[in-house]
């Protein structure tokens, strides 16, 4: 089986000869495997270093993730690749032969479109000397959302038939969110299909969390943007005849004003303005519904610090986006 696997990393120089070496180490006996440094948009050496660390290297001057999503699938990877493995620059397999099990797992299952590995933040996996600070954020993270059925864009992978048959706009701050849409309903040509992704069970990664306030903060805030762009862009892929929508698509992956043109388009929105109402209340809905897990007294305070902690991240991305923060943001 040939497998392409596309490290992404942005100004990653500090880490990535560590990161190639952990590549290199990974067992991937049985397979016909590529590995490919994907630096893109860099302002230092990370692709020097990831060179001389050993690993081949597509230098691309224009950043962005979805961007180099759409490079490393339609360009760059082996056309006879069957499986294309997508990997984060800053994240530790938990397994010598992470990338193999995954490339095996999905192969052996030829109705999915995506197989994940489970992200775990670091501060979980090695809970020893933890801060005040770390225990909250430990405490009040994941729960969210399944990461069987979401695609968490560290650690995962694909048909590359499949990846083929999509395209990411240019500019997403939240571009494994829009690959799952696409993903679960065929570009939006059909209803959601939730068989089409799941996580592999006993396979995980770790990466690091954001280990303070104001760090946590943007970094959901990006989050909070970026998902609601990826509802402006839905709005409008869905304005269009179904057998239009892929073309557009593919359009997009070329336009770089695409998606802010869509933004403005379809946001602000009455009654939520540009951030729909359940970035605020998805932590409390979740609680309610499981009253005998989320409403004891420590988990109680756990949700309504948590609720506080969404209500100013919610906040500052109506303001931010007021102000023009959109496509590309970070």
């Amino acid at each position: 089986m040939r497998v392409d696997i596309g490290v992404f990393a942005h100004d990653e120089g500090p880490g990535i000869a560590a990161m190639v070496a952990r590549l290199l180490a990974q067992d991937l006996t049985g397979l016909d495997a590529r590995l490919l440094v994907l630096a893109n948009g860099c302002h230092d050496d990370t692709a020097a270093r990831a060179r001389a660390a050993g690993a081949e290297v597509a230098e691309l001057a224009e950043g962005g993730k979805s961007r180099t999503w759409n490079r490393f699938v339609h360009d760059l990877s082996r056309p006879d690749a069957g499986v294309l493995v997508f990997v984060d620059a800053d994240i530790d397999f938990d397994a010598p032969d992470s990338l193999r099990r995954l490339a095996l797992g999905l192969a052996a299952r030829p109705a999915l479109w995506v197989l994940n590995s489970q992200p775990v933040k670091d501060i979980v996996a090695r809970p020893e000397g933890l801060s005040a600070m770390d225990r909250l954020i430990a405490a009040a993270g994941g729960g969210l959302d399944d990461w069987k059925t979401a695609i968490c864009g560290q650690l995962y992978a694909m048909p590359a038939a499949r990846s083929r048959s999509l395209h990411l706009p240019i500019g997403l701050p939240v571009e494994d969110g829009f690959l799952r849409a696409m993903v679960l309903t065929d570009a939006l040509t059909g209803p959601e299909d939730f068989s089409r992704i799941d996580g592999l069970d006993g396979l995980s990664h770790t990466y690091a969390s954001e280990r303070t306030l104001p760090a946590l903060i943007r970094h959901q805030t990006r989050i909070v943007i970026g998902s609601a762009l990826n509802f402006a862009a839905f709005d409008t892929l869905r304005a269009l005849a179904p057998e239009a929508r892929r073309p557009a698509l593919a359009a997009a992956a070329a336009d770089e004003g695409w998606l802010a043109r869509a933004a403005r388009a379809r946001l602000p929105r009455w009654p939520f303005g540009f951030v729909p109402f359940h970035f605020l209340t998805k932590r409390l809905s979740r609680a309610l519904a499981h009253p005998r897990q989320n409403l004891r007294p420590r988990r109680a305070v756990v949700t309504l610090l948590g609720f506080g902690f969404d209500a100013i991240v919610y906040l500052l991305a109506q303001y931010r986006m007021a102000r023009g923060a959109g496509a590309g943001f970070w």
